[in-house]
């Protein structure tokens, strides 16, 4: 989508290396949940990239998940508050 940045705050992943969780933070964020859906909904593609990419390094491709990353609209939030 044209006008949107998307970009990965932060990555877990599992001890087993199974399941790899992604928090997003989407500007506007007014677009986010838009935006989460068509990654949700290309997440096969995105997991079939990932391994064409690491497959000599890891053996299983992890499961993707993918969150919003709200902490930097709480801390713009809190910090208006403050400012009050």
């Amino acid at each position: 989508m044209h006008g949107t940045m998307i970009s990965v705050t932060r990555v877990k992943i599992s001890p087993d290396l199974g399941i790899c969780t992604a928090y997003l933070s989407i500007f506007p964020s007014e677009k986010g949940e838009e935006m989460l859906k068509n990654i949700i909904k290309n997440e096969k593609t995105i997991r079939y990239e990932l391994g064409k990419r690491v497959h000599n390094q890891l053996r299983i491709i992890p499961e993707l998940r993918f969150f919003i990353d709200d902490s930097l609209d709480y801390i713009e939030r809190i910090d208006e508050l403050l400012k009050k």
